[in-house]
């Protein structure tokens, strides 16, 4: 809740923070089932890369695929937000994206895998799919040296896990 006049309890925040030195990047929604659930800040310090979100390329609420212009080439960026059922890495494995200059892929996938997660013993299938999708767009997953946990629970006795990946 923030702050109100009209209301002691406040009112519920919708929508995304702005700040006058980021670019906020989001998918438009089309219905009110299509909200998205991902966004990206990129500095206006980069604008001269002159991004672009390109939803002619690949078009679900779950991926944010940005382009922009470098010595007059054209590079992508991903950002990706994967739900309990996948449907962002389906869409990509289904899609078969032929994509050149994909330069990062990163994003919250919700997949715990002892490929990443040297706490976690166990290889999951829906690791199989991911790493599909990596070698389609030709990255190679970035490892930390020091086994970084990308999320923290609230809840006592559950695991912290790794779960955010970043692929160059």
């Amino acid at each position: 809740m923030i702050p109100s006049s009209i209301s002691c309890k406040g009112e519920v925040l919708v929508g995304t923070p702005y700040h006058s030195n980021w670019l906020t990047f989001a998918r438009t929604p089309t219905n009110q089932s299509d909200f998205p659930r991902i966004l990206a800040y990129i500095n206006i310090r980069l604008s001269s890369f002159h991004f672009s979100l390109c939803k002619n390329l690949i078009n679900h609420k779950d991926i944010l695929f940005i382009s922009f212009f470098n010595n007059n080439v054209c590079s992508y960026i991903m950002n990706i937000y994967s739900n309990a059922s996948y449907s962002a890495l389906k869409y990509l494995k289904d899609t078969e994206a032929s994509i050149n200059n994909l330069l990062i892929m990163t994003g919250d996938f919700n997949i715990r895998d002892s490929l990443w997660d040297s706490s976690f013993p166990y290889h999951s299938s829906i690791s199989n799919n991911l790493i599909i999708i990596v070698d389609l767009f030709n990255l190679k997953l970035l490892i930390s040296t020091n086994s970084v946990l990308t999320r923290y629970s609230d809840i006592v006795g559950e695991a912290n896990l790794v779960i955010v990946l970043i692929f160059l």
